[in-house]
């Protein structure tokens, strides 16, 4: 049963957001209307195992919270929760360190499926976040000559990125292209750093 803490501005949507994940047979540790209510909040010997973070809050918002879980607590797993479906959101969210990314108009059924992937595999891509990492990949940036500003990828990354769209774990990415987790983690970081 993961612990989860919610990290958005709007009260009556964490209210809503703790009693469905309660139901859902999660335990909601606490709840903080910004980043920095957050990191005051937090306790380091008892972190949670799931943090849901809005993107645009006042004084610290979900980048710069993220960007400091990814820094100093990379075990917790950020799963961002926004209205915001732009590339430029997403993968910004995914650099900062989040390991999913859910719209706040999804279904109670994916929240569920975000959870227990995160839990199970170490992240969740739905196909939302699939759907806009490929299309900036193919996306040219200048429509008048758009084929020297095509992101160049690697043969190695551009297979891991095939890959990080299936249902396999990081771990069985790994395994699949005989390289560490720790590399896998590599292609991910310069991924979302071509990509941004």
């Amino acid at each position: 049963m993961p612990s989860i803490v919610l990290v958005d501005d709007h009260s009556l949507l964490r209210m809503g957001l703790a009693s469905l994940i309660e139901s859902l047979g999660n335990t909601v540790l606490f709840e903080a209307d910004n980043g920095k209510e957050f990191l005051d909040k937090l306790d380091k010997h008892k972190l949670p195992d799931i943090v849901l973070m809005d993107i645009n809050m006042p004084e610290m918002d979900g980048f710069q919270t993220t960007q400091w879980l990814k820094i100093n607590h990379p075990g917790v797993h950020v799963l961002a929760l926004s209205m915001y479906d732009n590339e430029t959101s997403i993968i910004r969210m995914l650099k900062c360190g989040a390991k999913g990314y859910i719209l706040k108009d999804s279904e109670p059924a994916e929240l569920k499926a975000a959870i227990h992937s995160l839990m199970d595999k170490g992240f969740y891509y739905s196909d939302l976040v699939s759907g806009k990492l490929m299309h900036a990949i193919n996306k040219l940036d200048d429509e008048n000559d758009g084929l020297k500003n095509l992101v160049p990828l690697n043969d190695r990354e551009t297979e891991f990125l095939k890959l990080a769209c299936s249902e396999l774990t990081y771990k069985e990415i790994a395994d699949k292209m005989f390289v560490s987790p720790r590399t896998i983690d590599g292609y991910r970081d310069a991924l979302f750093e071509k990509l941004t």
